[in-house]
């Protein structure tokens, strides 16, 4: 009885300080968008320069995931995350005295997007599914995903405070010094060794051979397209939201509620998506959840633009915001074993980045070229009806319901 019950709460230790991390990492890359206009009044550099920059931050949040996925697979999670830490730290210090466009995206762009994906998604997921037994992965899955949508939700308002009242250079320093509480929980994470990590699970003991198989497999290259769009998808809103407000003639806090209310309603939106996946299929959950946002975006354009509007419009997206993350980390899990899980995900990650590099940079281009997001809105709405279809073949077992 007392193994099983250490074991228990060794297992909410390691979903506990995983979601911590990613309560934090998701925190501080989530606000990026509040900065828009301050830096912009700050350095002079434009709308669509700085658009850019957080679209490269974008890139190499997704870029930097399968590598460190993979050194975490090969070398272990600890330096990992505590590497990434120490990157997501220096790139918001060195970003306050960015006076070009080259350097901020050099700083924020690369250092500070890199370390914080060395603290994301592929690494947290691959390394609680490493030590968790197949039947609790999914419910973790979805409580790490919480983590991070709760960390959007303290965050946005907490850093629009820090901008209102001290400036963003304060701001963006604050974030830095929050980036290193991760490392405690990292600490804490990293404290067993995997659950049977080699063939037991049908994977394959070799990495290069894992990867190459994944990519032959059509269900996994179904789920990169739906990723895809759900980057596209995210990038754009986190980028763009505050514009899209202030287009509408409402103040910086009403985007940063919003924002926040995303993250609010994602925390009961990845929960349940990690309960549902342990009774029903994932491709159903995500065609779901991917179809349902073409449909609140119609919604969203047909509505009067005004507070309450933004509100429902930011509590509805919260509820399938990243809960996409589980049951897509989940079927990859089903497809192939746990055992190059950060990997195989962290690679799925990168094709959701390159998404969201095209959503925050056409979402630059189209207000500086068009002065309005209108045409952007269209085509979220076809990616991501795309995006619902696609799940639909993805190959996977019959659950119990």
């Amino acid at each position: 009885m007392n193994v099983k019950l250490n074991t228990g709460r060794y297992y909410w230790l390691l979903m506990v300080s995983a979601a911590g991390i990613m309560m934090i990492t998701t925190g501080v890359r989530q606000t990026t968008g509040l900065f828009v206009a301050p830096l912009n009044d700050a350095t002079g550099l434009g709308i669509a320069s700085i658009s850019f920059t957080l679209a490269v931050g974008q890139l190499f949040w997704g870029l930097s995931q399968p590598v460190f996925g993979a050194i975490a697979d090969k070398w272990g999670t600890r330096p990992v995350l505590i590497g990434g830490a120490l990157l997501m730290a220096a790139g918001q210090l060195l970003t306050t005295y960015a006076a070009t466009e080259w350097v901020l995206t050099t700083t924020l762009g690369v250092i500070s997007a890199a370390g914080a994906g060395a603290g994301s998604f592929a690494i947290l997921i691959g390394a609680a599914a490493q030590q968790l037994p197949p039947d609790r992965r999914s419910f973790a899955g979805g409580f790490i995903n919480a983590g991070g949508s709760l960390g959007q939700f303290i965050f946005a308002p907490l850093t629009q405070a820090i901008l209102t009242a001290y400036g963003w250079v304060s701001a963006m320093l604050a974030l830095g010094a929050a980036a290193l509480l991760t490392i405690p929980a990292a600490l804490a994470l990293c404290g067993r060794p995997a659950i049977n990590p080699a063939a037991a699970e049908g994977g394959q003991s070799n990495m290069r051979g894992q990867v190459a198989q994944a990519f032959k497999d059509r269900s996994y290259l179904f789920l990169h397209a739906g990723f895809f769009t759900c980057g596209f998808h995210i990038a754009f809103l986190v980028t763009h939201l505050p514009g899209e407000v202030a287009l509408c003639g409402h103040s910086a806090a009403i985007s940063a509620g919003a924002i926040g209310i995303i993250g609010l309603f994602n925390i009961a939106g990845s929960l349940l998506a990690g309960v549902l996946g342990n009774h029903y299929r994932m491709k159903y959950i995500l065609a779901v959840m991917y179809g349902s946002r073409a449909i609140m975006i119609g919604l969203y354009l047909l509505a009067p633009k005004t507070e309450l509007t933004f509100y429902v419009f930011a509590a509805a997206l919260g509820l399938t915001w990243l809960a996409t993350v589980p049951p897509t980390a989940g079927l990859i899990g089903k497809l192939f074993g746990a055992r190059y899980l950060a990997t195989l995900f962290g690679l799925t990650i990168m094709t959701h980045q390159i998404g969201g590099f095209l959503g925050a940079w056409l979402g630059g281009l189209a207000m500086t070229h068009a002065g309005h997001y209108d045409w952007i809105w269209y085509i979220d709405i076809v990616l991501a009806a795309f995006a619902a279809l696609i799940s639909l073949p993805v190959r996977e077992e019959k659950n119990r319901f």
